[in-house]
């Protein structure tokens, strides 16, 4: 399987392995330690030399009760860390954003892939700029608004649910004019689910994969609060054995992307899932 970018081919022999980088001072993890420049380009280059395949970047946290920010502000915070990156790396880069106009100036600052959140939901015109440009193009499953997402009533069947959502936000980008080569779907752990149905996501996750075989699966559960609930309640930067845990279930259930903020042990733990697969399918 290949995705398509716009400036590249990213195969899917092996599995990617997204590296979160949010510029943000309320991030639920990392807010506020990566807000200059500096830190922000220090940050991209330990992720590179950890064998990071892409860089998410995101200026608008989106954990919840987090406010909505401007466009102007949104734009005033990636856009010049995207252009850093891409001057001095060969590195895809991804924008996190539900802003069409934030899109477009980070595709224009380099970007090649657009993150959204929303599944195409909050502002449908991200549709346009991802066709225009020919850019990657993730769209995730979550329910309600900005503002209430994270207060959504549970749905009975979250299988059922997100498989309609993805269809719905897959027609949209194709009447829009997005290659299906350019499209991946993100099953949203921690967007508008009660903690056993991300729990269920991930167990169940083949049957999405098999359904949406078209198209790359990504998972990104590190160091959300699921985690924490079954270590006992430890906080974000404790969860690294659970992170770890939760990619080698999304992987061997058949996920192609994962999202992480550990990139160095994530790659690791890839490592040794790639050849016990290999085994697996040769027998």
């Amino acid at each position: 399987m290949i995705w398509q970018t716009s400036r590249r081919k990213l195969s899917l022999d092996c599995p990617l392995v997204m590296a979160i980088l949010n510029v943000t001072p309320d991030s639920f993890s990392d807010g506020g330690e990566f807000v200059t420049l500096k830190s922000a380009l220090k940050q991209a280059e330990k992720f590179i030399s950890e064998g990071a395949d892409i860089i998410d970047i995101g200026g608008e946290s989106t954990r919840p009760n987090s406010e909505r920010v401007s466009t102007d502000d949104e734009i005033n915070r990636v856009v010049p860390v995207i252009e850093a990156i891409t001057t001095r790396f060969d590195i895809p880069i991804s924008i996190d954003t539900t802003k069409s106009t934030v899109a477009e100036a980070s595709i224009n600052a380099g970007a090649e892939i657009i993150n959204d959140i929303s599944g195409l939901r909050f502002d449908e015109r991200i549709a346009e700029v991802a066709a225009k440009h020919h850019t990657g193009l993730i769209l995730m499953h979550s329910r309600g608004t900005f503002e209430t997402m994270h207060r959504q009533e549970p749905v009975e069947d979250i299988l059922h649910e997100v498989a309609a959502v993805f269809r719905s936000s897959i027609e949209k980008a194709k009447i829009t004019g997005v290659d299906p080569a350019n499209i991946a779907l993100d099953i949203g752990i921690g967007f508008s689910k009660t903690f056993e149905q991300n729990l269920e996501l991930l167990a169940k996750l083949d049957k999405l994969v098999s359904e949406f075989s078209q198209f790359p699966i990504l998972a990104g559960t590190s160091r959300k609060s699921f985690i924490g609930k079954i270590l006992g309640g430890v906080p974000a930067d404790e969860r690294l054995t659970g992170s770890l845990a939760s990619v080698v279930i999304a992987i061997w259930n058949g996920a192609k992307i994962v999202r992480v903020h550990d990139v160095k042990e994530t790659v690791e733990t890839i490592k040794l899932i790639t050849a016990v697969k290999s085994i697996r399918n040769e027998s």
